[in-house]
């Protein structure tokens, strides 16, 4: 009987996990920084506590419901590719309407605790997020342009638009810059990655620049994305939202950026180093701009 239990509790537990998946919930977390970060400064260093946990529910459930639907669309590419064949639907362990359900849900559950915790123009936002994500990228560009991620990149910039609505109420000039960081960081970012599976993105035959292009051109446009990153990193120093200190560290994070995609031209031992600092420069921009209001 223990064994049977045991068996029982680890096929219940693969199935959560499966389940969970859908969602992407490191790509999330990510996300999650990108908005909660922003709410610091644009509170002036105090958010409102119930806007704050609407922000990490709501974007969270936003977030993970897009991914969800996303995983539903591309089932069929998704099952041609090495890096995501084993994923839950299209190696069968997931019937695929359940995960088009979930992600339905989770996005009028999301709207729900946004618009309750922060207000309507926050809820708005996130769902213009996953609208993006879902209908503009995932089932418009994603397989018929090579300009796929830079223009669907847009999905992922609204978090930063998010926390500073849920904070103020209303978006300026540093809300735009913020979701500006994101738009422009996407392409050298993503590029960086479809050039190391690029065999991949080819037998799926999803035209990323890597692919239709060649590695040459995704590397040259990344270096003016990276060095657009760089000036809109900067804004809210200009806009009184930072201080000095947020400036110095943003430029040196941005030279970085810019300057690893120059060395990307060389040869691709520097792809994957773009790859994995453009992560590391994300996370620590919006943890700096989190903190300025604490800084000089």
């Amino acid at each position: 009987m223990s064994v049977v239990t045991a068996a029982g509790a680890r096929s219940m537990a693969s199935v959560a996990r499966d389940y969970v998946s859908l969602l992407k919930l490191r790509i999330v977390l990510l996300l999650d920084a990108t908005a909660i970060g922003v709410m610091i400064p644009a509170a002036h260093g105090h958010p409102p506590v119930v806007a704050v946990l609407a922000v990490l529910v709501g974007g969270t459930l936003a977030a993970g419901g897009a991914h969800a639907i996303n995983c539903w669309f591309d089932r069929d590419i998704d099952a041609e590719m090495t890096r995501t064949s084993r994923r839950p639907l299209p190696a069968g362990r997931i019937p695929p309407w359940h995960a088009l359900a979930i992600g339905i849900v989770l996005n009028l559950v999301a709207f729900a605790v946004l618009w309750a915790g922060a207000n309507l123009l926050a809820a708005t936002l996130a769902l213009a997020g996953t609208l993006i994500y879902v209908f503009v990228y995932t089932i418009w560009l994603k397989r018929y342009t090579p300009q796929n991620i830079v223009i669907g990149g847009a999905a992922g910039a609204v978090p930063p638009l998010v926390g500073w609505a849920a904070a103020t109420g209303h978006l300026d000039a540093t809300a735009l810059a913020l979701f500006g960081v994101i738009f422009f960081w996407t392409p050298p970012h993503f590029w960086a990655l479809a050039q190391m599976i690029k065999s991949d993105y080819a037998r799926a035959r999803i035209p990323m620049l890597p692919v239709v292009g060649g590695d040459s051109s995704a590397k040259r446009q990344s270096i003016v994305y990276a060095a657009l990153t760089l000036a809109a990193s900067v804004v809210p120093f200009f806009t009184g939202s930072a201080g000095a200190i947020y400036l110095a560290g943003a430029t040196v994070l941005g030279v970085g950026l810019v300057g690893l995609t120059v060395l990307d031209l060389r040869g691709r031992r520097w792809t994957r180093r773009v790859f994995t600092y453009s992560i590391t420069y994300m996370a620590l921009l919006f943890a700096l701009f989190a903190v300025s209001p604490f800084l000089p």
